[in-house]
C-alpha cells in the first residue's frame, strides 16, 4: 500500500466512516450499515475500495482492519531522510530527503539551508537558463514549503546564485 493509495481511500468522508466502524469492532457489512446510517450499496462499495487500498481485510467473513498492512505502509512511507544525523540542526528541521518542509525566518539559518540547496542542485561553472533554475527548485518545493521564484530569489539575493540577462550560475 503506498501513501497516495492510503490518502485516495481515506479521502472520502464515507469511506473514513466505514474505516472507523470496522476498527471499532464491526465485523460484516451490515453492523458498518448500522453504526454508520450509510445505504448498504454505499458501506459494500467503501468496503471494497478499502480492500483493494489494503485497509481492510475479509477473514473468514468478518471485516476487519489490515494491521499488518498499515504497520508495513507506515513504516515503508516515511521519508527518505538522506541527511546525516549529525549534521545540521536546519537541515533536519527543514528538509525531509530532498524536499523543502519550510523556510527559516532567521537568514543564518536561511542561508544554510539555501547554500545546501545550491550545492546540490547546480554545479560550479556551469550556466543555467532561467527555466532549468526553475525546475531544479520545483522539486525542492513539492511539499509546499516555499515556491520555486521565492526560492530563486533568496538564492540571488544571498549570491549563492549569480544571475546575468536570465543566464544563472552557481557562485
Amino acid at each position: 500500500m503506498t501513501t497516495h493509495a492510503l490518502a485516495g481511500a481515506l479521502a472520502d468522508d464515507g469511506r473514513r466512516r466505514i474505516f472507523a466502524a470496522i476498527v471499532l469492532g464491526a465485523t460484516s457489512a451490515t453492523q458498518v450499515a448500522e453504526r454508520t446510517d450509510l445505504p448498504a450499496r454505499v458501506v459494500l462499495t467503501g468496503v471494497r475500495r478499502l480492500a483493494d487500498a489494503g485497509l481492510v481485510t475479509d477473514v473468514g467473513g468478518a471485516l476487519a482492519a489490515d494491521e499488518a498492512s498499515l504497520r508495513a505502509a507506515a513504516r515503508d512511507s516515511r521519508p527518505a531522510d538522506d541527511t546525516d544525523p549529525a549534521a545540521d540542526p536546519v537541515l533536519r528541521t527543514f528538509l525531509r530527503g530532498d524536499v523543502l518542509v519550510g523556510l527559516p525566518a532567521q537568514p543564518k539559518r536561511r542561508r544554510v539551508l539555501l547554500t545546501h540547496i545550491a550545492q546540490r542542485s547546480f554545479e560550479p561553472g556551469t550556466r543555467y537558463p532561467e527555466r532549468a533554475v526553475d525546475e531544479a527548485l520545483k522539486t525542492w518545493c513539492a511539499a509546499g514549503g516555499s515556491d520555486h521564484a521565492t526560492l530563486r530569489r533568496y538564492l540571488v539575493d544571498e549570491r549563492l546564485l549569480t544571475r546575468e540577462h536570465g543566464i544563472y550560475q552557481r557562485a
